[in-house]
């Protein structure tokens, strides 16, 4: 079953050609994605960000565009020929970097069901347990390489926080592709709730975000904005996760005002 059909670069598609080795990546998507811990713990991690902290979406939906979205890139990436070097440090396959990325994309948000503050320290060690029964059943792994798998899993995980430095370059794809979960669904639930801060109404500003080969760089991220609101939700939280995410010289960001009445911003470039 696909996870989903492309569309602006934005949904993994299985049964696509990607510019990388797909079936174990494949497999694994299937197994998390029916998998009864997992699955309570991506419902059960919004209670604290949501309904109690009062937060964006860091649930299921977060999740699966988050997870997305890392493999767009990481494909847009491959085809760039933009190397990756955290399976490749740790004397692990090519075909386990999308491996990586998509365990460290489903489980990066975990410790919200301990607490929305220092979430990403929370996240370790429950996805190092989970990391723990998963990889052996699997059956690609044995006990060296599932101790070095879930070692790069964890390192993406713990830099998806903007205080940490990605040492790797799949570290960096997680990093910047939790900020890529930009549009209005990602403050739908608080925007509903009354919210008006400033990231909620960037976030209802932001139309859409496509991801395609770019013009000079392996990737051009394209964000359509409704108005000049989106250009706080682009420059404070997507430029951030960029800067120093090591994918800095491989990705190009343009942002669009696509309604012509609102002049103060047209288009950006980033």
């Amino acid at each position: 079953m696909a996870e989903s059909s492309g569309n602006g670069g934005r949904e993994y598609d299985p049964e696509a050609e990607h510019n990388f080795p797909d079936e174990r990546v494949n497999a694994v998507l299937e197994e998390i994605r029916t998998d009864p811990e997992i699955t309570t713990y991506l419902e059960a991690q919004n209670v604290n960000a949501v309904q109690r902290k009062g937060y964006n979406d860091h649930g299921t939906k977060h999740i699966e565009i988050v997870r997305n979205r890392a493999l767009c890139l990481y494909d847009l990436l491959k085809g760039g020929d933009v190397a990756c070097n955290g399976a490749a440090d740790q004397g692990l396959d090519e075909a386990d970097e999308p491996v990586i990325l998509a365990l460290a994309a489903t489980l990066h948000d975990i410790g919200h069901v301990v607490h929305r503050d220092d979430h990403v320290y929370y996240s370790i060690p429950l996805a190092a347990d989970l990391l723990d029964r998963l990889l052996p059943q699997l059956g690609f792994y044995d006990t060296e390489e599932s101790v070095r798998l879930k070692a790069e899993v964890l390192h993406a995980i713990l830099c998806h926080h903007t205080a940490e430095d990605p040492l790797t370059t799949e570290a960096g794809i997680i990093r910047v592709a939790d900020a890529l979960d930009m549009e209005r669904g990602r403050s739908r639930i608080p925007y509903e709730k009354g919210g008006r801060g400033i990231n909620t109404l960037s976030s209802q500003a932001i139309e859409n975000v496509s991801l395609r080969p770019g013009d000079g760089k392996a990737v051009l991220v394209e964000i359509e904005m409704i108005n000049a609101a989106g250009v706080y939700q682009v420059d404070n939280l997507l430029k951030a996760k960029l800067d120093g995410s090591g994918l800095d010289d491989h990705v190009r960001i343009v942002a669009v005002n696509t309604k012509s009445g609102d002049q103060l911003v047209e288009r950006i470039e980033l």
